[in-house]
């Protein structure tokens, strides 16, 4: 029985573009985009078009060129917004309008000094207005994270009844926990009678480290799309990974589910990304980060040349990665020695191998790391 595939709902070029300093020019929004369709990506947010003239323009060039992923647009339920992201989509092959409005008590009070009948029917107005346009709108509830769970069907309801065909039920504030987040999904599968002519999708931040939990824990309970950027990039923490919910599903087979990303492209897209937007990538971060699958410590070194799986879940091809690191420091072993001395044409005996470890020992003290250039000299030194 094969799998059942999740959308991928890319929006480095929106949600990841409101970091400071990550503002993009046309041409390399394009760049990207043109890259995360040939990664497989579902549907790219392009943009927030009313936003600025440039976002604008981003969202109209990124809707001539994408040859088979939707191209979506931001809007708020506001008319004039959503003619706007109209009319950038214009040219798009398959185009998405995402409409929506904040529909926590705290937004209801705070942000629009309003009452929860008139956002309801504002989400409905919006709704019904982008279908002149399109026949694809996504709705977004703001702050649904911390939004009363009957008032969220409710609307939910209304909106599909209006022509939602996609559901975004956001974690705004990363405040949720895995369960509450799940229960939130099972709520609505259970409590939206008409919730089966709509894809429930996940919007989840990183506040307290938990997006790609979320947005897991998302999909098991009945949402089908996942929204996410490279590298995790976004407001404050940051969104849900791709690379990371996607490896995800592709490691844990008993979950049941999958994407049409080609992982062998994680690896550059992510350095692309990180290049572009000039948002440096964390050593450590999971799948893309340049440590993922490196070894210092002497027992995982042994354990990864004796055979990979022992220590990696994941083989690096499978995300664009040649292979894995071991890095010599002053944690490594001898089989990490003799490994990488082999690997230049040194091949040690025991007796070689000991005198070279215990100079090896006296030079990473002092250097931290030995790199595969100091490795000829520090052997040739240690055999004299």
């Amino acid at each position: 029985m094969g799998k059942e595939l999740i959308n991928i709902f890319d929006t480095t070029l929106r949600d990841g573009e409101q970091v400071p300093g990550c503002k993009l020019e046309t041409e390399k929004k394009v760049e990207i985009a043109v890259r995360l369709d040939e990664l497989g990506v579902d549907i790219i947010e392009a943009g927030f078009p009313i936003s600025s003239p440039g976002d604008y323009k981003s969202v109209r060039e990124i809707s001539q060129v994408i040859k088979n992923s939707s191209v979506c647009g931001l809007s708020r339920a506001v008319k004039k917004d959503i003619e706007v992201a109209a009319n950038a989509l214009k040219k798009a092959k398959k185009p998405r309008i995402h409409t929506g409005i904040g529909t926590s008590d705290s937004h209801i009070k705070y942000k629009f000094k309003s009452n929860r009948e008139t956002i309801a029917n504002r989400a409905v107005d919006a709704v019904k207005y982008a279908r002149k346009f399109v026949e694809d709108i996504e709705f977004y509830a703001e702050d649904a994270g911390r939004t009363d769970n009957d008032f969220l069907a409710s609307i939910c309801e209304k909106v599909i009844d209006a022509g939602a065909t996609v559901l975004n039920i956001p974690d705004t504030t990363g405040y949720c926990l895995p369960n509450q987040y799940a229960k939130k999904i099972e709520y609505l599968v259970n409590n939206v009678p008409n919730i089966d002519k709509a894809i429930i999708s996940c919007h989840c931040h990183n506040d307290l480290g938990l997006a790609t939990a979320n947005s897991i824990q998302g999909i098991i309970s009945g949402a089908r799309q996942i929204e996410c950027t490279i590298n995790g990039i976004g407001e404050r923490a940051g969104n849900t990974s791709l690379e990371e919910v996607v490896m995800v599903m592709r490691q844990h087979n008993e979950l049941g589910f999958d994407t049409k990303i080609n992982s062998k492209l994680l690896y550059n897209t992510s350095k692309m990304v990180s290049e572009i937007m000039g948002m440096p990538v964390q050593p450590n971060k999971a799948i893309v980060g340049s440590n993922a699958f490196s070894h210092s410590s002497g027992i995982h070194q042994d354990g990864v040349i004796k055979n990979r799986e022992t220590y990696e879940i994941i083989d690096p091809n499978d995300v664009g990665v040649n292979e894995s690191s071991i890095v010599l420091t002053a944690r490594s072993g001898r089989a990490a020695i003799a490994y990488k001395a082999k690997k230049i044409g040194f091949v040690l005996s025991k007796i070689e191998l000991d005198k070279v470890y215990e100079f090896f020992l006296k030079f990473a003290d002092i250097n931290k790391e030995v790199k595969d250039t100091d490795l000829p000299t520090l052997i040739k030194q240690a055999l004299k």
